[in-house]
C-alpha cells in the first residue's frame, strides 16, 4: 500500500447545505441577467432580492451547523460577483443607462470592478477585522439598493436627466463598496439568546410593513442601510465600540463574504 504524503490536504467530497444554497443564489443571479436582457426589469429585481435572501441564509446555516469551509467561502465569493455585481449592473444598464452610450458602459463596468475588489478585500481581511462591522458597503447591500429602486419603478427610464441621476447613484455605490467606511454586520447576533418580547416584535412589524407596502418599505430599508455608513450616526457607533474595547476581534471562519 502506498502511503499518502504527510501534510497533503485531502479534499472533502460531497456538497454541504450552505453550498447548495449558494448554488441556488447563483442560479437566481443568472435568471436576473436573462430577465434584464428580456426587458422584464421587475422580475430581474425580484430575483436579485431572492439571491440576497439566500446569501444570508447560506452563511447562517453554515455557522449554525458548523459546516463553514474555505471552499464554501470561495464559492460564495464567485456567486456573489455574478448575483450582486454583474446582475444588478446589467439590470440598471438595460433599465436606465443604455441611452447614455459609453458613459453608461463605463459606470457599469466600474460597479462590477468595485464589487470584485470589495469581495477580494473581504477575503483577505476576514480573520483580522472586527466581525461586528463591514469595511465598505457590502456588495449585497449595493445590489439590494439598485434592485429596490428598479422594483419601485420598473418602467424603462427614458428621461435623460433621470438617467444621469441613476448614473451618479451607480457610481456612488461603487465608491462606497471600496471606501473605508464601516457598516454594521448582523453576523454577531446570537440567535439563541433570549431577548425581550419588544425586540422580537420589530422584525414582525417590518415583515408586515413589507407585506403592506413592499416597494416603498424595501426601498427605504435599502437606502437607510446605505446611508448608515456615511451619516453622523456612525460616530455614535464608534463611541459605543470604544466603551466595549477597541481591539480587533478575530472573526470565526464564515461560509461567505457577505
Amino acid at each position: 500500500m502506498r502511503r499518502r504524503p504527510v501534510g497533503k490536504i485531502r479534499f472533502r467530497r460531497g456538497a454541504s447545505l450552505p453550498s447548495v444554497l449558494t448554488s441556488v443564489n447563483l442560479f437566481f443571479g443568472l435568471l436576473s441577467l436573462v430577465k434584464s436582457i428580456q426587458g422584464q426589469y421587475e422580475f430581474a429585481a425580484l430575483f436579485i432580492a431572492a439571491s440576497i435572501f439566500l446569501d444570508g441564509m447560506d452563511g447562517l446555516v453554515a455557522r449554525l451547523t458548523g459546516t463553514s469551509s474555505d471552499f464554501g467561502r470561495e464559492l460564495d465569493s464567485l456567486s456573489d460577483l455574478i448575483s450582486f455585481g454583474v446582475a444588478p449592473a446589467i439590470l440598471v444598464y438595460c433599465w436606465a443607462l443604455s441611452a447614455l452610450g459609453r458613459p453608461g458602459m463605463v459606470v457599469t463596468f466600474g460597479f462590477v470592478l468595485c464589487g470584485a475588489l470589495r469581495l477580494a478585500r473581504f477575503n483577505i481581511q476576514a480573520f483580522t477585522t472586527d466581525k461586528r462591522y463591514f469595511i465598505g458597503l457590502p456588495i449585497p447591500a449595493a445590489a439590494g439598493a439598485l434592485a429596490a429602486l428598479v422594483f419601485f419603478y420598473p418602467h424603462p427610464v427614458q428621461d435623460r436627466v433621470m438617467g444621469v441621476l441613476v448614473w451618479v447613484l451607480l457610481a456612488t455605490l461603487a465608491v462606497l463598496m471600496v471606501a473605508r467606511l464601516r457598516y454594521r454586520s448582523l453576523k454577531g447576533l446570537d440567535l439563541r439568546a433570549r431577548r425581550p418580547y419588544q425586540v422580537l416584535l420589530t422584525p414582525i412589524l417590518i415583515l408586515l410593513a413589507i407585506f403592506a407596502w413592499p416597494q416603498q418599505v424595501l426601498l427605504a430599508m435599502a437606502f437607510l442601510y446605505v446611508l448608515s455608513g456615511v451619516l453622523p450616526r456612525r460616530f455614535l457607533a464608534g463611541r459605543a465600540e470604544s466603551r466595549e474595547g477597541t481591539g480587533p476581534v478575530p472573526a470565526p471562519q464564515s461560509h461567505g463574504p457577505e
